[in-house]
C-alpha cells in the first residue's frame, strides 16, 4: 500500500530522514514512534504529498485512496451525522446522480453500486462511529459550529474513519479523546479493512499495532508486533550489538597492537601490513547509544499533614444553576493515588476544580486542611503561559531573594536543555511548554497534585519520566487522562464518573476496557479479576517503595538543610571580617572570627558529606 524508498528530508536545513526504506503493507497496523521533533508528521507530510522530499520518494499505491484529519475542522452549520456522511464522496455523488438520473440501465448501475458500498446502512455505520468517540444521538443532529474545537477535531476523525479509505493517516488520534475514546478507537482500529499509519504515544494504541516502525537517529526500523514486542526487540537489540562492539574493539586493540609492536621488523612487517588493512576495513558497529530524558522532579509537600486531606459530604457541583454532579462523599487521604475515569461532560474537569479550590460546592460539605497547598495542571494552563516569560524568568519570581546559584541550581531540575533555561514559552515546543508548567506548579512542594491530561504533548520517553515521579512524589495525585498505561501504573483507586455521581470503581482497567467496548456488563465489573492482578501488585509494589524511601528523605533532606543553615553563618562571619579596620581596631575579635570560621568551614564539610552519604542511600534505594 505504501513503499517508501531512500528518502531523505531537511526541514529548514536540518536532516530529520536519511535514506529511509519501508513498505506498509495492504490491511497492516503500523505505528510510526520517535521523539517529538524527529520528523515523523514531516514523512505524514511526504507521503500526502504537501511537502517534497530531498531524495528518494514515499510512494502510495495507484489509486488508492489516503485518509487523514486535515487541520481544518469542520465548524458551519452542517449537522454531525451530515459532515460525516459527506465525507463519503462516492456515495454522496452516487446518491446526488440518482436524483436525476433517466437512463433504465444507469439507474440500475447506481443502484448496484450502492448496495455493494452497503449506501443504504451508512447512515447507522456513522452514527455509530460517531457515538464510539462520545456523540449522543441528539448531539449528531446539531450543527458543528455549537461545538468546541476539540469536539470538532473528533467530527473530523470520524469523517476520516468513516471513509474508509485505502490507506489511514492518524496523527496523535488519541490527544483530543477521553479514555473511553481511545479505548473505542482501539477496538476500531482492530477490525479495521485497510492500511494504517499512525503516530501514537498512547502504548495501549500502539500495542494493538502489527508492527511498529522506529525513527531514531535519522533511520526508520521496522519491527514486529505492537510496542511492548518492540520495546524487547529494541532491548535484545541494544545488547547484542553492545556484545559485538566490545567483540570488535578488542580485535581492534589485538591487531594494533600487532602492528605497533611489528611494524618496525623486516621479518614481521608483511603480517604487520596485513592487519593494517584489516583494520582499514573494519566497519564499526553502530550501536544504539541509550538516549534518556531528564527526569521529573516533584518536591515533596513542606509539611506532612494528618488524614483526611479532604473530605466530601453530600455535595453537589455545577455552574449557576445547572447541577453536574450531586450527592458526592468521599474522602482523599495524603498519600492517594486515584484516576478519574468517566466520558467527557460527565463531570470529572468540575470535580478537580473544586478540589484545587476553583470552584465552591452548590450544597453540602467540602472540608480541607486550612494550609493544604494543591497543584492543578490542565491543558488550557499552557496556553496562557506569559508568552515572553522564559523558565529562569519563572524561577527569579518564585525565588527574588535568592543567589544567582540557587536560581540556577533550581532550574536546573526543571529537565530543560541549558539552550531553552532562557528561551520564552512562545518559542517552546508542545512537550517543553508541558515540563515547564509541570515545573511551575509543584515549585513549592503541593499536598495534592491534580493532573488532567498531563501526557498530550510528551512522547513515550517523557511518559515513563512522568510515571516515575508520580510514584515517588510523597503527596496525594488525582489523575485524569486518556493515557491507560499511566493510569494502570499510578494509580492504586478508581472513582468513576457517572450518571451525575462519582463513586469508587472496583474493577481495574482491563474491566473497564471491556465495560466501555460493550463486553461485560456495568454491574459485573471486577469480578473474574483476582487481586494478585500483575499490574496493582506493581502499584502497590510502588506505594510501599514510597513508604521505605521517606525516612531516607527526610534524612538527605535534613543534613542539606543543616548545611544550608551552615553556609548562612560563614557568611555573617564573612560579613564581620570584612569590616574595615577590624584587625587593627579590634584584633581579638577578627582573631576569634577566624576560628569561628575555620570551625563553620570544618561543620560544613561534616554536614555536606552526611547529604551526599544520605543521597547515595536513596539513589540506591530508588534505583533497587
Amino acid at each position: 500500500m505504501l513503499h517508501v524508498n531512500d528518502l531523505t528530508c531537511r526541514m529548514e536545513g536540518r536532516l530529520l530522514i536519511d535514506q529511509a526504506t519501508f513498505y506498509l503493507p495492504s490491511k497492516t497496523r503500523m505505528g510510526l514512534v520517535g521523539r517529538n521533533g524527529s520528523g515523523k508528521s514531516t514523512l505524514f507530510r511526504i507521503i500526502k504529498g504537501e511537502f517534497n522530499a530531498e531524495t528518494g520518494e514515499a510512494r502510495v499505491q495507484k489509486g488508492a485512496r489516503v485518509g487523514s484529519v486535515e487541520q481544518e475542522v469542520p465548524g458551519g452549520p452542517e449537522s454531525l451525522m451530515d459532515v460525516v456522511l459527506a465525507a463519503d464522496t462516492e456515495r454522496a455523488a452516487l446518491l446526488e446522480e440518482a436524483e436525476t438520473a433517466t437512463d433504465p440501465h444507469r439507474i440500475a448501475d447506481i443502484q448496484t453500486r450502492l448496495a455493494d458500498i452497503e449506501a443504504h446502512w451508512a447512515e447507522a455505520r456513522a452514527g455509530s462511529i460517531l457515538s464510539g468517540l462520545g456523540f449522543t444521538g441528539e448531539e449528531q443532529r446539531r450543527p458543528c459550529s455549537e461545538f468546541s474545537g476539540g469536539w470538532r477535531m473528533r467530527v473530523a476523525l470520524a469523517a476520516t474513519l468513516f471513509a474508509r479509505p485505502d490507506l489511514l493517516l492518524l496523527d496523535e488520534p488519541t490527544n483530543y479523546l477521553d479514555l473511553e475514546g481511545a479505548i473505542w478507537l482501539e477496538s476500531f482500529l482492530k477490525s479495521f479493512p485497510g492500511a494504517a499509519l499512525i503516530i501514537s504515544h498512547d502504548r495501549d494504541l500502539l500495542n494493538a499495532m502489527d508492527k511498529i516502525a522506529h525513527l531514531r537517529t535519522k533511520k526508520i526500523a521496522i519491527f514486529e508486533g505492537g510496542y511492548d514486542n518492540f520495546e524487547r526487540q529494541l532491548a535484545e537489540k541494544q545488547r547484542l550489538q553492545m556484545k559485538l562492539k566490545a567483540k570488535q574493539d578488542e580485535e581492534r586493540r589485538h591487531l594494533q597492537s600487532f602492528v605497533d609492536r611489528f611494524k618496525a621488523k623486516a621479518s614481521k612487517a608483511k603480517q604487520a601490513q596485513s592487519r593494517v588493512k584489516r583494520l582499514e576495513k573494519m566497519q564499526p558497529v553502530a550501536t544504539i547509544v541509550d538516549d534518556p530524558v531528564s527526569p521529573f522532579e516533584f518536591p515533596a509537600p513542606q509539611k506532612a499533614m494528618a488524614p483526611p486531606l479532604m473530605r466530601i459530604e453530600n455535595a453537589a457541583l455545577g455552574y449557576g444553576e445547572k447541577t453536574v454532579l450531586r450527592d458526592l462523599n468521599l474522602i482523599i487521604d495524603p498519600d492517594d493515588r486515584i484516576a478519574l475515569l468517566g466520558k467527557n461532560g460527565s463531570g470529572k474537569s468540575t470535580f478537580a476544580k473544586l478540589l484545587a479550590g476553583r470552584l465552591d460546592p452548590m450544597g453540602g460539605h467540602f472540608r480541607r486542611h486550612k494550609k493544604i497547598q494543591t497543584a492543578f495542571f490542565a491543558q488550557h494552563q499552557m496556553d496562557v503561559l506569559p508568552p515572553n516569560m522564559s523558565a529562569y524568568d519563572h524561577v527569579v519570581e518564585r525565588m527574588d531573594e535568592a543567589t544567582e546559584a540557587q536560581r540556577r541550581a533550581r532550574l536546573a531540575r526543571f529537565g530543560l536543555p541549558i539552550h531553552l533555561q532562557e528561551t520564552p514559552a512562545k518559542q517552546l515546543s508542545g512537550g517543553e511548554k508541558a515540563r515547564l508548567l509541570l515545573n511551575l506548579i509543584v515549585f513549592e512542594g503541593p499536598h495534592l497534585l491534580i493532573l488532567d491530561e498531563p501526557t498530550n504533548h510528551l512522547d513515550m520517553d517523557s511518559r515513563a519520566a512522568l510515571i516515575d515521579a508520580i510514584n515517588a512524589y510523597e503527596g496525594a495525585v488525582i489523575l485524569i487522562a486518556h493515557d491507560r498505561h499511566l493510569v494502570e501504573s499510578c494509580a492504586d483507586r478508581l472513582w468513576l464518573c457517572s450518571d451525575g455521581g462519582i463513586e469508587p470503581y472496583e474493577g481495574d482497567m482491563e474491566d473497564y476496557r471491556l465495560f466501555v467496548t460493550g463486553k461485560t456488563p456495568k454491574d459485573q465489573r471486577g469480578r473474574n479479576r483476582t487481586p494478585t492482578d500483575e499490574k496493582s501488585e506493581r502499584r502497590r509494589d510502588a506505594a510501599q517503595r514510597r513508604e521505605d524511601i521517606k525516612p531516607l528523605q527526610r534524612e538527605a533532606a535534613k543534613w542539606e538543610k543543616e548545611a544550608e543553615r551552615l553556609r548562612g553563618v560563614l557568611a555573617t562571619i564573612d560579613k564581620g571580617l570584612a569590616t574595615p579596620g577590624l584587625y587593627e581596631k579590634d584584633p581579638q575579635t577578627a582573631t576569634d572570627l577566624q576560628i569561628k570560621r575555620a570551625k563553620a568551614e570544618e561543620l560544613i564539610d561534616a554536614a555536606e558529606m552526611k547529604w551526599l552519604e544520605a543521597l547515595e542511600r536513596l539513589e540506591y534505594a530508588q534505583a533497587d
